[in-house]
């Protein structure tokens, strides 16, 4: 990373003319943590990963537990063609069958009238390629047919293509069918956009001085099953993995109030709220994961190339697609869901989460410099970590000055 660089980055990344120009009404900057994850390997290729968080602790688990994961070769990955799905909202339809059947008839004039909007998502190689369609009969406002625009969104999250090609064949779908169209939008449940990854532990690395690592391996078996089988701990669950995945989205600029809406309802997919990932144990004992989620995420447009943090974040993680952007953000989420697992199935959740706290709450009290870690191991030496007490020990000087 260049000099230049590295004063972007502790400068907040974003100039006020910067903030001016990416959203309304701006008097400020508010500026996160922007930390790199190392240890990860993933399809045979080392990264450095930034992540951009508040949260104590996320990116020393994330860290760790790739580490454990690379010695067994690391994290392999996979992850679907880009198609996004664009939505059309068509009511007031006397026959949704005919409907269905007349707009499939004439699929080809609708495609070539989205693709005139596809702009140079098209020149790459994507755009509108396809549709599909649902029925929802009986619904408090009539019977409903939704068209779904298929769209390759390439190496973008593709939202403004995909609306402005939506908007562009509204009129169309209208004088085909007779109906009426409301809504014309894109759907977040970016499940054709799927990311993937797996990987292993060896069980021998889990041991700890109090529980051999068959043990942990088997505690973790069973979290992963608790979530699995359970909405509430599953929410907690997804939550945790979303530490690590969302970092990764922010850092690169990407939407992440998108991703979230996609994981979250990919994870209700069935009707019942469930894990994101699944763990399980092999012949010769070691631990095994996955996670499987939509990850609609872009490198080139909006804030991916406007904010210059992130343009660092892109160029620091050296890729080459979106697809391989999802598929880093996919390992991650797999690292920290095993971090959390593992923490709560030895020492639990608050041991180390604690330690980082504690300097939370020396900031908060107000300790600068090096009364920061003063006050925080004091607390920790205590097992008094509360900001009433960070505050007593400024206010009674124990810090040195």
């Amino acid at each position: 990373m260049q000099r230049a660089e590295l004063g972007t980055l502790a400068a907040g990344g974003l100039s006020m003319q910067q903030a001016e120009q990416l959203v309304e009404n701006v008097i400020g900057r508010f500026s996160l943590p922007f930390a790199v994850a190392t240890n990860f390997t993933i399809n045979s290729r080392d990264y450095l990963v930034p992540m951009v968080i508040e949260e104590p602790s996320v990116v020393a688990a994330c860290s760790f537990a790739a580490k454990l994961f690379r010695e067994t070769g690391g994290f392999q990955t996979g992850s679907d063609e880009p198609l996004m799905i664009g939505q059309i909202q068509l009511l007031d339809l006397d026959d949704l069958p005919a409907a269905e059947t007349q707009l499939r008839a004439r699929e080809t004039d609708i495609l070539t009238q989205a693709n005139t909007q596809a702009g140079s998502i098209q020149a790459r190689g994507g755009g509108a390629i396809g549709l599909d369609f649902r029925t929802i009969p009986g619904t408090p406002v009539g019977d409903m047919l939704i068209v779904h625009l298929l769209f390759d969104a390439r190496d973008a999250m593709g939202a403004n293509a995909i609306n402005s090609a939506l908007e562009h064949i509204a009129p169309l779908v209208e004088r085909i069918t007779g109906g009426r169209v409301n809504l014309r939008i894109l759907s977040n449940l970016s499940d054709r956009r799927m990311a993937t990854a797996r990987g292993v532990v060896r069980a021998k690395s889990l041991a700890t001085d109090s529980t051999p690592g068959a043990d942990v391996v088997s505690a973790i078996i069973e979290a992963g099953v608790f979530a699995e089988c359970d909405p509430y701990r599953a929410a907690t669950h997804n939550k945790g993995i979303m530490n690590g995945i969302d970092a990764v989205v922010l850092a690169t600029g990407n939407d992440w109030r998108a991703v979230e809406a996609a994981a979250h309802a990919y994870a209700a997919r069935d009707g019942h709220y469930t894990s994101l990932t699944r763990w399980w144990r092999d012949d010769v004992g070691d631990l095994h994961g996955e996670i499987a989620l939509p990850l609609a995420l872009g490198i080139v447009g909006g804030a991916t190339r406007a904010h210059p943090a992130a343009k660092i974040a892109l160029q620091m993680l050296g890729i080459e697609s979106a697809r391989e952007l999802a598929e880093v953000a996919a390992a991650v989420g797999l690292a920290q869901n095993f971090a959390a697992l593992r923490a709560l199935a030895t020492d639990g959740i608050q041991h180390g989460h604690m330690r980082m706290h504690a300097r939370q709450l020396a900031l908060a009290a107000g300790a600068v410099g090096g009364q920061v870690m003063q006050v925080a191991q004091q607390m920790v030496n205590e097992g008094n970590i509360r900001l009433e007490r960070a505050k007593a020990l400024i206010a009674g000087g124990f810090c040195d000055t």
